[in-house]
């Protein structure tokens, strides 16, 4: 596999307010084992479309594993221009420091947000143009990654797609590494 999207969910979804939330270092070291294997096997390109939580700290992850992995390569492909126009400015900022570090940045729609059929096209374009999908997402927490995996199956059932999912027991063995790590050191 040598291009990997990466969904999940928004960070509303999750609770998460608050750029210290533990949860988010929980999540961003599963994506980063994922990531690895997938990296130990030739993946080349991690794909994402910068929507504000699981995308937006996978792409982090990445930028984060160039240190052992400069190979490894950043495309952040958006459903629209200026996504991020009524983000907050403290959100603006990590986003836009993500997109400057990013080796490619694209837009599906070349217009602002226009309705929920960007959406629909962004996920089709990103999974036509992947070899699989790393998704965060939970069948008990409903949410919009749901939309994403059900896609990414059907894609499947077409060609050679493989889909790795993390869900809430893999979040909960990295917090209780974390913990083991923590109070050993």
């Amino acid at each position: 596999m040598k291009r990997v999207l990466v969904a999940g969910y928004k960070a509303s979804e999750l609770g998460i307010f608050s750029r210290k939330h533990p949860g988010i270092e929980i999540i961003k070291n599963a994506i980063k084992q994922r990531l690895l294997m997938l990296a130990d096997q030739g993946l080349e390109w991690v794909i994402v479309s910068g929507q504000w939580g699981v995308e937006l700290w996978a792409a982090e992850a990445v930028l984060e594993l160039r240190d052992e992995h400069p190979a490894l390569r950043l495309a952040v492909i958006t459903p629209f221009i200026e996504q991020d126009e009524k983000w907050s400015e403290e959100k603006r900022a990590i986003y836009r420091e993500v997109i400057g570090r990013a080796d490619y940045v694209n837009s599906v729609s070349r217009s602002k947000y226009d309705g929920p059929w960007q959406f629909k096209e962004k996920n089709k374009f990103l999974l036509r143009n992947s070899d699989g999908i790393v998704v965060v997402y939970e069948q008990e927490q409903e949410g919009s990654p749901r939309y994403m995996l059900d896609l990414a199956v059907q894609h499947a059932k077409q060609r050679d797609y493989r889909i790795i999912q993390i869900n809430a027991e893999d979040l909960q063995n990295i917090a209780d590494e974390h913990n083991q790590d923590y109070w050993a050191n």
